[in-house]
């Protein structure tokens, strides 16, 4: 039975634990795998329970932290160098930056047959400044040359990494697309939409907007405020807002609200109901969806967005900023509006169609899970593996 040690960056909420659990329970009687991860940021929801509910019991490696550390860093490469010798892998699958370049760079120097990695995004656009975007290019290009292959999970993201900005060959690029556990976000919608709305006080004539995501820059929450503000001027409709997650930007973006002139609060003991609800974390998303009109989304880049697909899975309609590998996770102008990034006028104006059209929000919500359901199962992910893996080791 072939071994595969999969190495991912740190257990956060989103679909790169997912993939990666799923992959590691599911290859299962034909690969042996052993999942490997970091240290997970402060200011993100440890997400653990997403590996130990399918039974999984990974190794930790505390120095596998997110900011860059030369010493911690040498001393997580150190470790997963021994893991390597003890394990004796027949493959090292990375998923994300920091997995990808300490995994790989010890899987080549201890001659590990195949190496693969997987792009879950890339952090060429919107996250640096040039010249460090410029580092991150020329770092990825050398460890590409030490991979076997590397997987891209959309079209999109195959053509930024082999023409825009050159990081391997076509032929070195596998496309293998995302994939969910999805069920539980397309059963019992009605009852869960009552229980969800019943908590948070909405009423039926009032429209509910979510976000769901990390409060960090790369989300760009300040542009989903701005079309909000907007929108509230342009719309005789009641809307409820609810931004689903938590980060380093938190205090910013309440700030923002504030300045904006919109009225905000925090979901506890004393909760009392306002235009825009901070939910922090919330795990069953399925919940959230439920209760929600419309799910937005405002990221400057993005591989597969998780929220995105979850959203399509419960009949819920989207907009969203045309970027990364977005195109490719909904089919535009029937499940999703997708706007120019950074454009908030537009974002408002394709909200505000949704907002004062309930016959659109049910026609663009009804496609969503016949699609997903085909194209982002975690079976298919995981049949699609099994397949790559067994070429590879021929």
């Amino acid at each position: 039975m072939p071994r595969v040690l999969r190495i991912i960056n740190r257990f956060n909420l989103g679909g790169p634990t997912y993939n990666a659990a799923y992959l590691s329970k599911y290859m299962a009687p034909e690969f042996e795998t052993l999942l490997v991860g970091g240290a997970n940021d402060e200011t993100e929801e440890n997400s653990e329970f997403i590996v130990r509910n399918l039974g999984l019991e990974p190794l930790s490696i505390p120095e596998m932290k997110r900011p860059i550390s030369l010493k911690d860093d040498l001393t997580a490469y150190y470790k997963l160098r021994k893991i390597i010798r003890d394990f004796k892998p027949d493959i090292v699958h990375t998923h994300a930056a920091k997995a990808g370049a300490l995994g790989r760079r010890a899987a080549h120097y201890l001659k590990v047959p195949v190496i693969v990695h997987t792009f879950h995004g890339h952090v060429f656009d919107a996250y640096f400044g040039s010249m460090q975007s410029t580092f991150y290019q020329q770092l990825e290009r050398r460890l590409a040359k030490m991979s076997t292959k590397i997987i891209a999970i959309s079209e999109n993201q195959k053509y930024d990494l082999v023409h825009k900005y050159r990081i391997c060959p076509e032929e070195k690029v596998e496309i293998i697309p995302l994939g969910f556990d999805l069920g539980r976000f397309n059963e019992n919608i009605d009852i869960k939409r009552i229980a969800f709305r019943k908590k948070y006080q909405i009423e039926e004539d009032e429209i509910a907007i979510g976000i769901v995501g990390r409060i960090v820059p790369i989300k760009n929450h300040a542009m989903f405020l701005k079309s909000i503000a907007l929108l509230k001027e342009k719309t005789q409709r009641n809307i409820r807002v609810f931004v689903v997650g938590d980060g380093e930007l938190i205090n910013e973006v309440v700030a923002n609200t504030t300045e904006l002139g919109l009225d905000y609060t925090f979901f506890d003991a004393n909760y009392k109901k306002a235009s825009i609800t901070f939910t922090s974390w919330i795990k069953d998303i399925d919940e959230v969806n439920a209760g929600m009109d419309i799910i937005a989304l405002t990221s400057l880049n993005e591989g597969t967005p998780v929220s995105l697909i979850e959203a399509q899975a419960s009949n819920k309609p989207i907009v969203t900023t045309d970027v990364g590998g977005i195109a490719n996770v909904v089919i535009p102008n029937k499940t999703a509006f997708l706007c120019e990034s950074g454009n908030h006028e537009q974002f408002a104006d394709y909200l505000l169609q949704l907002v004062d059209n309930d016959q659109l929000r049910i026609d663009m919500g009804i496609e969503g899970w016949d699609f997903v359901r085909e194209k982002f199962h975690y079976q298919r992910l995981v049949n699609d593996m099994k397949n790559f893996y067994n070429r590879l080791l021929v």
